[in-house]
């Protein structure tokens, strides 16, 4: 055979290995952005190049797949609805310590699930593996919690945090593999029985929260905080919420 006929079938060969290649790593991005959605797009923006950040979010899903993570008892999950809505009204007259409380339950509820308890930007990356979507409302509420440990933060920064909190919360809570709700801190009745309905529709709970917002943005940051919303705070929509704010106010 002449030699220029092993020239094209070599040439053939290669085009052919570079389009299986880049077909497979096409199909692998794909996997990965339908799995974790807009945590995708902040790993690849935190990182040096695309190729770096699907690695490290492969090494997640690797990682992940260590721990037998399961979903909670029914009993379990009924304690930890009551006890959020117990922060929920604590948030009325003790807002930062409510937040640093809903802080330590997702933590709580994150170990009765089977994740390991590490340091916080560890537990992010593999709650991010099964909750993506919320996993960055996550890291939001956290540094509102530390910003208002150092008294930096504000009421409706403190508002907006507990909201964040609220919406891993839910998903931790929700059955494992099921599209369906659940049982959510709404749905579970308060630890204590007098307490029949959410602090946040309760007429007067709520003037009194709405006061304090008010007071907030009339008067100013007080010594040391921040007045300051974090630009990704419009992009959520979790203002159907209602704590400490009446819902379509």
């Amino acid at each position: 055979m002449a030699a220029w006929v092993w020239v094209i079938i070599a040439i053939a060969v290669v085009v052919v290995v570079v389009l299986v290649t880049a077909g497979a790593r096409n199909r692998r991005t794909a996997l990965l952005r339908d799995r974790f959605g807009p945590e995708y797009d902040r790993a690849v923006e935190n990182s040096d190049d695309r190729r770096a950040a699907e690695a490290e979010l492969r090494a997640r899903e690797s990682q992940r797949a260590q721990f037998d993570v399961k979903p909670l008892p029914e009993a379990t999950r009924l304690q930890f609805a009551g006890e959020w809505r117990d922060l929920q009204e604590r948030f009325l007259d003790e807002p930062a310590q409510a937040v640093d409380g809903a802080d330590s339950l997702i933590t709580r509820v994150m170990e009765a699930r089977g994740y390991p308890m590490k340091d916080f930007d560890a537990q992010a990356e593999l709650v991010s593996v099964d909750h993506p979507d919320t996993v960055e409302n996550y890291r939001f509420a956290h540094g509102v919690r530390e910003r208002a440990q150092a008294q930096q933060a504000s009421t409706e920064d403190l508002r907006e945090a507990l909201l964040r909190y609220r919406s891993l919360f839910d998903d931790l809570l929700r059955p494992e593999g099921s599209d369906a709700a659940g049982v959510t801190a709404d749905q579970a009745q308060p630890a204590n029985s007098d307490r029949r309905q959410r602090v946040a529709a309760e007429p007067e709970a709520q003037a009194r929260v709405e006061a304090a917002v008010a007071g907030d943005r009339a008067d100013g940051p007080a010594a040391g905080e921040s007045d300051d919303v974090d630009p990704a705070v419009s992009d959520t929509n979790y203002d159907e919420q209602t704590t400490g704010r009446r819902e379509g106010r």
